[in-house]
């Protein structure tokens, strides 16, 4: 588009002209106002759907014109055509299509934009007409462009035929057509696929067709293919794209077009054809060879994408030919190869990913079978899978450590991923080769470790530690007769690098349900992840490990505790690791004192929290700033996250015999409770200071709900004291988080008549701020907050429904219900998120069934007001939707479509192409 002197922004109001349009284009290209811009695009969008729009379409479409302007051209063409068919009269329909195909025609060597978007009109035009319209579609369409015509070149026309069969199945697939339609055009345009075929087929095969076109012809076959067309239909275009295969322009292309052809899932019908495809995939595996061994990575990923197309779509049918098991076999070993590509991904390769998801189906689809057929096929596949393992950790291994420093950090996220991928494909093959392969990885292991001769990588090491935690993390190692002999040899691994010490800590992480049950092994390990936890590179594996230890084998740790607790305060005191694995640390060593005698509780607890207790006192004292801001929030994290997982009462315990293990129960109060009201007057004192700060208040209503959650009747002597100070907290500073905890309070205590009196008293107190906040309750549900709407809405519905029984409450609704339904409807009306209008709909229910007398009044009154709840509807719109409401009193699903197609109305958007989807 030519740059011209800049174009005045068209006004809203402005006539939609030919002249106004190229104005309007020109302003949304080149003007430097982004507000000029939006103006220009919000206008020309109304002007597409338009009436004027068959008028203009066509004068935009002059050749004298710009691409950019005959594009808008075409496209609102298009738009008309496909969103507004019932709006064109039926005698119209021929001259509609003899216009196209002029243009198409036109443009057949002309912008390539331009003739695709024609051609998407014509095949919008094509479905809406077939098959009564237009019996014949793709058949004309095909006859049309193979007609001479000396102004346009043949190869131009038939690129433009090619264009335009592509675009056909593609418009289809993304049709607004109704289902009924669409299920009857699917099989038409099946059948007429006879016409096309043969077409591509000679395409394909003529010695002088140039590239670009074949390429043409593979990706209209492609598109075409996703209809559903018989597999054996496909045959012969399915060969000749394998042949494509040999040339490099083509290769993407026929990639493509094979793997879209052997994927839809109509394809496993036709096992003849599909054992047909087995020798030409199997044929590829030279070339595949030859890419590896050059470095082509793009030929060897295309490779494995066909191979995985038919082993994955197709595994079942397949193994179902019994006689056909060898070129079966030939095709996983192909994939196994593609499995094992040499090497590291995804810096040398990006294929192997692939395959993971094939081992899977095949895997289920092998043990779906009755026993006997299962029996032969284990014997064929179990030492596939063996071998598949074998493959996968080699893949899983670490690269040097000097080609690893050269990594970005994207290429090692992506490596680590894989792994996960791998790890998840071994846990899952577990349940193929079961013990055995627990055996397998722990005799390599062992030969790797002891063979003195031939010392090993650390990376083969790792390797397999990392088959074995896969497996142990998720299945039940308990009666594994491996697991002591591996126990005792991870004290022999020689750790020398960062990535080895994190699998052997997550190993034995894995393990700690095993080491629970034997527990005499636990000092085996025990001290490689003590001083782990010194080392700030291994924080997560050791700090995560530990937690784990520490809450399976808690009841066997007491003569390890003094030790565990010392190293623990050693490395807090460091400050080693970061916020998180400190909060983890804290959780761990709340599980590790609850198995302890009260008394020792205490004198641990003494130690552990008295340095911290120490600081936050000297904290209390200091005029607040951001950095002691955060150093408070850091120490009651700690505290919270040790209250968290302090547990003396066993709730928590699932062991099945646990009597020999289960300490004396103990006399007096908690442990956790004596050291919170020990400190209580300290956080109160940071309260003091910090109340208008909404996350220090966050942080100590944490420390409370925490203990509550876990001690829950235990917690019974803190409740007057906390009741009184939240009550204080949130009359003077209301915070969200201070509503929580009253709410956790409200759950737990409510019920006992000891705790009455003090809870009673703070929910009044809560509620009649909150009240005194906000004036009335229903200003809730105005909020632009989804979920504060939501949960709202929520409690109206439980409310509503208790009016009858609970006379307090049928007085409010008597008082406050118009102002309810007044609010319900104007976010009907538009001023809440249409994804709310379903929780809208849940309280004009209720109010219907519980209170049916008012609201027949109510709505009368509300739908009375102009413009309420929306100018866009009519007082008739309004009395059928207030009938329709008054009528459903049994159905709610019908009262949310109705309120959904009343906030259409009110939202000017009923009938629109935004409804599509709603």
């Amino acid at each position: 588009m030519e740059r011209r002197a800049e174009a005045p922004p068209p006004p809203q109001g402005l006539d939609f002209t030919v002249e106004n349009v190229e104005k309007a284009l020109h302003q949304l290209y080149y003007d430097p106002n982004i507000e000029n811009k939006n103006l220009a695009q919000k206008w020309l969008m109304q002007a597409q759907v338009s009436p004027q729009a068959w008028h203009f379409s066509w004068l935009l479409l002059n050749m004298d014109k710009v691409p950019e302007i005959q594009y808008f051209g075409a496209s609102a063409l298009h738009i008309k055509i496909s969103r507004y068919w019932n709006d064109i009269p039926a005698d119209q329909y021929e001259s509609l299509k003899s216009q196209l195909f002029t243009h198409i025609t036109r443009f057949a060597g002309g912008s390539k934009i331009v003739l695709t978007r024609l051609c998407v009109a014509l095949a919008s035009l094509a479905l809406s007409m077939m098959p009564e319209a237009w019996p014949c579609a793709v058949a004309d369409m095909v006859r049309m462009f193979q007609a001479e015509d000396s102004n346009v070149d043949g190869r131009a026309r038939c690129l433009a035929l090619l264009e335009l069969l592509t675009v056909l199945p593609e418009e289809f697939q993304t049709s607004r057509l109704p289902q009924y339609r669409k299920g009857q055009v699917r099989s038409v345009l099946a059948q007429e696929c006879g016409s096309v075929f043969p077409l591509l087929e000679q395409l394909l095969q003529q010695q002088d067709s140039p590239g670009f076109i074949k390429q043409k012809v593979l990706k209209c076959f492609s598109s075409w293919v996703q209809l559903e067309i018989p597999l054996m239909d496909c045959e012969n275009l399915i060969q000749a794209a394998f042949t494509s295969l040999q040339d490099p322009e083509l290769f993407d292309t026929a990639v493509e077009a094979v793997v879209n052809a052997i994927s839809q899932p109509d394809a496993q019908r036709y096992v003849n054809t599909l054992l047909k495809l087995i020798p030409p995939v199997l044929g590829l595996q030279e070339q595949l060879r030859q890419a590896v061994q050059s470095g082509d990575m793009e030929t060897s990923h295309g490779i494995c994408r066909i191979a995985v197309a038919l082993g994955e779509n197709h595994s079942r049918a397949l193994l179902d030919q019994v006689e056909h098991w060898q070129s079966f076999l030939a095709l996983v070993n192909m994939i196994m190869f593609c499995t094992g590509i040499p090497g590291h991904y995804p810096v040398n390769e990006t294929t192997s990913s692939l395959t993971l998801t094939f081992w899977y189906t095949l895997q289920d689809d092998i043990l779906s079978f009755e026993p006997d057929k299962q029996a032969v096929y284990q014997q064929v596949y179990r030492p596939v899978y063996f071998q598949l393992v074998d493959v996968l950790l080699h893949k899983a291994q670490f690269p040097s450590d000097e080609e690893y420093g050269f990594w970005s950090s994207d290429e090692k996220e992506q490596f680590r991923i894989y792994r996960v991928d791998i790890s998840d494909t071994l846990m899952y093959v577990y349940e193929m080769l079961g013990a055995e392969l627990l055996s397998s990885l722990y005799d390599k292991l062992g030969r790797l470790l002891t063979n003195t001769e031939q010392p090993s990588t650390w990376q083969h090491t790792e390797a397999l530690l990392y088959g074995f935690q896969s497996i142990a993390e998720t299945i039940d190692v308990n009666y594994s007769d491996v697991v002591p002999g591996l126990i005792g040899l991870i004290p022999r691994i020689s750790i020398s690098n960062v990535q080895l010490a994190d699998t052997v800590m997550f190993t034995i992480g894995a393990l700690s349900e095993w080491l629970a049950d034997h527990p005499v092994m636990i000092n085996n390990v025990l001290p490689l992840v003590l001083q782990a936890l010194g080392n700030p590179e291994l924080s997560i594996s050791s700090v995560s490990t530990l937690k784990k230890i520490c809450r399976e084998c808690k009841y066997d740790l007491p003569p390890y505790a003094a030790n565990i607790v010392a190293v623990s305060q050693e490395v807090l005191m460091k400050q080693i690791h970061k916020t998180s694995q400190c909060m983890w640390l804290m959780q761990a060593l709340g599980f590790l004192l609850s198995a302890l005698q009260v008394e020792e509780i205490l004198k641990n607890l003494h130690s552990l929290i008295t340095p911290y207790i120490q600081q936050l006192e000297k904290l209390a004292d200091e005029t607040p700033n951001p950095s002691n801001k955060l150093a408070i929030i850091h120490i009651l994290g700690l505290l919270s996250n040790l209250f968290t997982t302090l547990d003396i009462s066993h709730h928590d315990d699932d062991h099945e015999s646990t009597e020999v293990k289960k300490v004396p129960v103990q006399q007096g109060p908690n442990p956790v409770v004596v050291v919170l009201q020990q400190v209580f007057q300290l956080i109160q004192k940071v309260l003091s200071k910090w109340l208008n700060d909404a996350q220090v208040v966050e942080s100590v209503c944490a420390i409370f709900e925490k203990s509550v959650k876990t001690l829950l009747d235990d917690f019974a002597p803190m409740v007057p004291q906390l009741c009184e100070m939240l009550g204080q907290m949130y009359s003077t500073i209301p915070q969200a988080s201070a509503i929580d905890l009253t709410r956790q309070l409200v759950h737990i205590f409510a019920h006992e008549p000891a705790h009455f009196p003090p809870i009673k008293a703070l929910f009044l107190l809560v509620t009649s701020v909150t009240l005194t906040l906000f004036q009335q309750g229903v200003l809730s549900l105005k909020f632009p907050e989804a979920p504060t709407v939501k949960a709202s809405c929520g409690f109206f519905t439980e409310l509503l429904p208790r009016c009858r029984e609970i006379a307090p409450v049928g007085q409010v609704v008597h008082e406050n219900g118009k102002v309810l339904l007044q609010a319900v409807l104007e976010g009907v009306g538009g001023q809440a998120s249409r994804s709310l209008m379903d929780h809208f709909a849940e309280i004009l229910f209720a109010l219907n069934k519980h209170c049916f007398s008012y609201l027949s009044i109510w709505i009368k009154e509300a739908m009375q007001q102009d413009g309420f709840p929306s100018a866009r509807v009519s007082p008739e719109q309004k009395e059928t939707f207030s009938q329709q409401i008054l009528r459903e009193r049994v159905n709610k699903r019908r009262v949310k479509e109705m309120v959904k197609e009343f906030t259409l109305l009110c939202r000017g958007l009923h009938g629109t192409e935004y409804t599509a989807d709603y």
